[in-house]
């Protein structure tokens, strides 16, 4: 596996700083050419999450570590910047959601405990469920992805090994191989970077083929904070011409960018 290969780099602890840092610079640049190449197979799975979501499916990650904490961090933004229902976009980590903060030892070695996890969201034939898994060899992964994929559901996986047994488990699977990181087996670096850009990659696609983007806007954003409602009020002003004080009005009386625009236009 090449996430386990040896660092190019040695003596670590002998460099400075600016030399650690140039290092870790070179091999993160590295990733988004790596990720480029995986381009058409990120394509695959975005028409097939597309097509359930579009037909009242959701989209579920499983994960350990690093891998299930990215899913996490992935579908809980979904929700602000798309104004889709939480439910819409799970992500599930071995060993729960204590997982998240505090590393649950031996949680990702229990190959049936992802699908007991994911029965709690009552999922079915109509979604689709994505593996995380850098190594591509995570027993809580594999185990997930097999027990969803006799169950009909679409399945589809991002791993940075090829040839892994994650990805014969999914239908559709990201290989990214990204190679040694700089410390070596930490694929926290430059595996981790690249599955951030593939998940990102992901809901933006689908939730753009899926309508919740008008022009290059996040119309159904929701208004949480200060700032976002100066995002929606600004929105206003660009696609309408009027002034600050009159998009602010809108906003308040309709709830959202997309509701206001509808009805002024």
């Amino acid at each position: 596996m090449t996430t386990e290969a040896p660092s190019e780099f040695s003596n670590l602890e002998t460099l400075s700083t600016t030399e650690l840092l140039a290092g870790l610079s070179r091999l993160d640049h590295t990733v988004p050419q790596t990720v480029a190449k995986s381009l058409l197979q990120i394509e695959r799975l975005v028409e097939v999450t597309v097509a359930r979501l579009r037909d009242g499916g959701r989209l579920f990650y499983i994960g350990a570590g690093t891998s299930g904490r990215l899913g996490v961090v992935d579908a809980s933004e979904c929700p602000p910047t798309f104004g889709v229902p939480a439910e819409m976009v799970v992500g599930i980590m071995a060993g729960g959601d204590g997982a998240i903060r505090v590393a649950v030892e031996g949680a990702e070695d229990d190959a049936e405990q992802a699908w007991k996890d994911l029965q709690t969201h009552n999922i079915n034939a109509k979604d689709v469920l994505v593996g995380i898994a850098a190594s591509g060899r995570t027993p809580y992964v594999i185990g997930g992805l097999e027990q969803a994929r006799a169950a009909g559901l679409a399945t589809g996986c991002v791993v940075c090994n090829a040839g892994s047994a994650v990805a014969a488990a999914a239908e559709f699977p990201v290989e990214v191989v990204t190679g040694p990181e700089f410390i070596t087996g930490s694929t926290r670096l430059k595996a981790g970077s690249a599955q951030k850009m593939v998940l990102n990659m992901l809901t933006t696609a689908t939730f753009i083929r899926l309508g919740y983007v008008r022009g290059n806007k996040m119309v159904d954003m929701k208004l949480s904070n200060v700032k976002l409602v100066d995002r929606g009020e600004r929105m206003l002003m660009d696609e309408l011409g009027i002034e600050q004080a009159e998009a602010a009005q809108l906003l308040k009386q309709y709830g959202s960018v997309r509701a206001a625009l509808d009805a002024r236009k």
